[in-house]
């Protein structure tokens, strides 16, 4: 980044009243949430980590306290039903494998995970149930359909604490987006750790920058009053600092999603959350 555009970028940053994270305490429909906990050991720039629902104003936080107010919950409803509906050659719907959603409770803590040599996410296990076993076309990453049913699965780890893996064979693609998280891209030269470790808490553009945590992910945002994927995301900041963004679903924010993901250790899962 030129020193031009980065004495902007701190102007703007250090010019607005900038609280940090806020002490307010997450219970959804009376069940305690962690947003804040020591940072892995793995971490060394940072001693705490912290939910992005800390960083929200107190009307948005409100908004994701009871599912009756969560915006999201009208997408977790599309799913349910598409849960059982029948698509494809095969003649089969998600109940037709899967009984019981609630059977996927836990899954959300551990994605990304290495499946014989490849790192997948929910995403890539949906499409393949689509594809291999109900014979249907797969969906497109950040569309409606995925999104909302990656919000009904996740939902069902809600509460339960980050946990993936990062060693063994998932040690390469967690190095790999580690490496990504670091490095300067686009016009504005900026790498994600700029904004999300160097500078959060404070205010850019009338928001506060949290910490980019991916535990409450897909996320409904009311900039655009739908749910937003992980790798929605991912390409949406890559855009803002005028970066070419990768693929969704490709190889590097798959890497870069298992090292978010890992940098959030032990945060309550809150899919779906509500955020700015």
């Amino acid at each position: 980044m030129t020193k031009k555009l980065w004495a902007t970028f701190a102007l703007i940053s250090l010019g607005t009243s900038a609280a940090a994270q806020d002490s307010n305490s997450l219970s959804i429909d009376g069940e305690a949430m962690v947003t804040e906990i020591a940072a892995p050991s793995h971490m060394e720039n940072v001693d705490t980590i912290y939910s992005g629902w800390r960083f929200r104003s107190v009307e948005t936080q409100a908004l994701e306290m009871d599912d009756f107010d969560n915006p999201a919950f009208v997408f977790v409803e599309q799913a349910e039903d598409l849960w059982d509906k029948v698509d494809g050659a095969a003649g089969k719907a998600c109940s037709s494998c899967h009984e019981d959603v609630a059977d996927f409770a836990g899954l959300r803590t551990q994605l990304p995970r290495v499946d014989d040599g490849e790192l997948v996410t929910m995403e890539n296990l949906i499409n393949e149930c689509r594809t291999e076993r109900m014979e249907a076309e797969p969906w497109k990453w950040s569309k409606g359909n995925m999104t909302a049913m990656t919000a009904l699965i996740g939902v069902q780890s809600r509460g339960m604490p980050m946990n993936v893996a990062i060693d063994g064979d998932a040690a390469p693609f967690w190095e790999k987006g580690k490496e990504l998280y670091y490095t300067r891209v686009g016009q504005l030269d900026m790498a994600c750790s700029n904004c999300h470790e160097d500078n959060y808490g404070m205010m850019i553009r009338a928001d506060h920058l949290s910490q980019g945590q991916v535990n409450g992910f897909p996320t409904y945002r009311l900039k655009n009053a739908k749910l937003n994927s992980i790798h929605g995301r991912f390409k949406g900041c890559m855009k803002n600092i005028r970066a070419t963004a990768f693929k969704e679903g490709g190889d590097e924010f798959k890497a870069l999603e298992l090292y978010l993901a890992s940098r959030g250790q032990g945060l309550s899962v809150e899919t779906p959350s509500v955020r700015n």
